[in-house]
């Protein structure tokens, strides 16, 4: 096996001959990630995320900061949790966007983009991230 650039220092990267990326990336996009290695309690795996970081560090960063998603909706409802429906957002089941499960990815990691968040439910995706993050007094919407 040839080990070329970052991949030989302990990186799980995709190789060279994987498809290009989408560097039309957006605020508010629902796009399959893999998310593996994990430690723990992190969501792991290919599984949708959604894109929470602003479009100038989306367009100009090799690294985008999304929120892992998960069908299991019988989770424990957290203020941090926003549920988000199939057929309005591109995903197979009704999902929970989980905003405390919050990572920084390169954008290899993204595959295909699914779906898009926007309006009303992005100021409370918003709200839920000030939450997570402990931004001053914050209300859920």
């Amino acid at each position: 096996m040839k080990v070329t650039g970052r991949e030989g220092r302990g990186g799980n990267f995709f190789s060279e001959c994987e498809r290009s990326v989408d560097t039309n990336v957006r605020r508010g996009d629902i796009y399959y990630a893999d998310l593996s290695p994990v430690v723990g309690s992190e969501q792991g795996g290919v599984r949708p995320v959604l894109i929470i970081q602003n479009d100038t560090g989306n367009r100009y960063s090799p690294t985008v900061i999304a929120a892992a998603i998960t069908s299991q909706t019988n989770k424990a409802k957290l203020p941090t949790h926003i549920a988000l429906s199939a057929p309005d957002h591109g995903l197979p089941r009704d999902s929970v966007v989980l905003l405390e499960q919050v990572r920084t990815l390169d954008k290899r990691r993204l595959r295909e983009r699914m779906g898009r968040v926007d309006g009303e439910l992005m100021e409370r995706i918003d709200a839920a991230i000030a939450v997570s993050f402990g931004l001053g007094n914050t209300q859920l919407i």
